[in-house]
């Protein structure tokens, strides 16, 4: 009888190993599920003019931006002007990060009258007195996540829009206005006094990655 009880001893030790061998991948896979069914905020349906989607966020913890644009006073500015983010609960990503959505983290897509010309990762940009013809113009700066979705807060996409007027293109004057700064909760700050600058010839841009026709790439 020596081997009966050998033979069920061995049966016990392996449906110990097996049921232990089950539980530990059960686990890694229930941990695997849990990082993946808990992504950063919830995906909306509502989209951007490109159709990116809004990723709503938490009032308390979502990323904040207000833009200022200035004319540039170097002398052979030709009419550009500077574009400054302050950013609060955001960090800029650097070129590789991985496309995933983490929390505070992505890059800034700057406009100017809807359309896009630039995908920024730094909180300044040099824009082209070429792209903004003589009036009022609208730069709208909106916070994106790194996987393309649009930070958002109730609905609405995390942004902010100053107004600038140009009197011609390339001209030596111009002036700027910061006229609805919203923040993560879309209120408006109060407008700064209007300034002016001057200077003749074009400068290249910097800060950002707009195409030739001033589009981003």
């Amino acid at each position: 009888m020596w081997w009966t009880r050998g033979l069920l001893a061995a049966l016990a030790v392996c449906a110990l190993l097996g049921v232990s061998a089950g539980c530990g991948t059960g686990d890694a896979h229930e941990r695997r599920d849990e990082i993946s069914a808990s992504p950063v905020g919830k995906v909306l349906d509502e989209t951007d003019e490109e159709g990116r989607h809004f990723r709503e966020v938490d009032k308390k913890r979502a990323p904040e931006v207000a833009v200022e644009v200035q004319p540039d006073a170097a002398p052979d500015s030709g009419g550009s002007w500077d574009v400054t983010l302050t950013v609060h609960n955001f960090r800029f990503s650097q070129p590789g990060t991985p496309s995933a959505a983490v929390a505070g983290r992505g890059t800034a897509h700057l406009y100017l009258d809807g359309r896009t010309i630039a995908r920024l990762r730094t909180a300044e940009y040099h824009l082209a007195g070429r792209l903004v013809p003589r009036g009022t113009h609208h730069v709208t700066a909106r916070l994106y996540a790194d996987d393309g979705t649009v930070w958002a807060v109730h609905g609405k996409p995390v942004e902010s829009t100053a107004d600038i007027t140009a009197s011609e293109t390339g001209s030596a004057s111009g002036s700027a206005s910061e006229t609805g700064s919203a923040s993560a909760s879309g209120s408006a700050s109060t407008p700064p006094p209007a300034v002016s600058g001057s200077g003749p010839p074009a400068r290249t841009d910097t800060g950002g990655s707009p195409d030739p026709g001033g589009k981003a790439s």
